[in-house]
């Protein structure tokens, strides 16, 4: 689903002014999306995308539900597991 194959891409996981980086394939690094942990996704994503930002190198330009679906679910499940964390608490705090 998230596999891209890029052959001008020799590592997809090291930025280079050469190329343009596969957003998926850098933070996936051959592995299926769900054996690559929310924690790692999330940190993986901001790296690439702040050095996309500050011009460190070049990205894709994805279709949403090919890429960024990676990083969307992680932040999900990161927030509905907060939000029980919350919930959780709010209910220690009325006993």
């Amino acid at each position: 689903m998230f596999r891209r194959h890029n052959p001008s891409a020799e590592n997809p996981s090291t930025p280079s002014d050469e190329h343009e980086i596969n957003f998926a394939a850098a933070i996936l690094q051959g592995r299926n999306a769900r054996d690559v942990d929310d924690s790692e996704v999330l940190q993986q994503a901001e790296r690439l995308l702040s050095g996309w930002m500050n011009g460190q190198h070049k990205m894709e330009r994805p279709k949403l539900y090919d890429h960024y679906a990676l990083v969307l679910a992680a932040m999900l499940r990161r927030i509905q597991t907060l939000e029980a964390r919350i919930e959780k608490l709010e209910q220690g705090d009325g006993q």
